[in-house]
């Protein structure tokens, strides 16, 4: 074995000695409860981290799987399209057609500002009998 590519050198004392010991284990109760905290904290990053993809995992199910059918299909359509325009083109394109669709002259603007700027809730005196 090549030596070299391993990772031998890196491995702390604990740990090897976790390895070669005997069973029932010889050593102290402190250093067995320290190698058993060790490996519960390796276990709950693991798990919080399966937790996440599983998460991530439902929430895709779910997306697709709306009660609309006539909703998802559209929505499957578009993702589609998008992804084939997004794999078709450069990343460079998209970001130039953006930047020019967002920087274009005033005269070719709506009117009206954008919804998502507009937080004020209309005023009802108006509609007041």
């Amino acid at each position: 074995m090549d030596t070299k590519l391993s990772s031998a050198e890196s491995v702390h004392h604990d740990e090897l000695d976790g390895e070669f010991d005997t069973f029932p284990t010889s050593r102290s109760h402190d250093a067995v409860r320290m190698r058993y905290d060790r490996l519960r904290t390796v276990a709950g990053r693991i798990q919080a981290i399966v937790g996440d993809i599983a998460i991530q995992g439902e929430r895709f199910v779910s997306l697709l799987s709306w009660r609309d059918t006539r909703g998802t299909t559209l929505f499957m359509l578009f993702s589609l399209c998008a992804a084939v325009i997004f794999y078709a083109t450069p990343f460079r394109v998209v970001v130039l057609v953006t930047g020019l669709y967002n920087l274009r002259h005033p005269k070719f603007r709506n009117k009206l500002p954008s919804v998502s700027s507009n937080k004020r809730l209309p005023v009802r005196t108006d509609s007041l009998p």
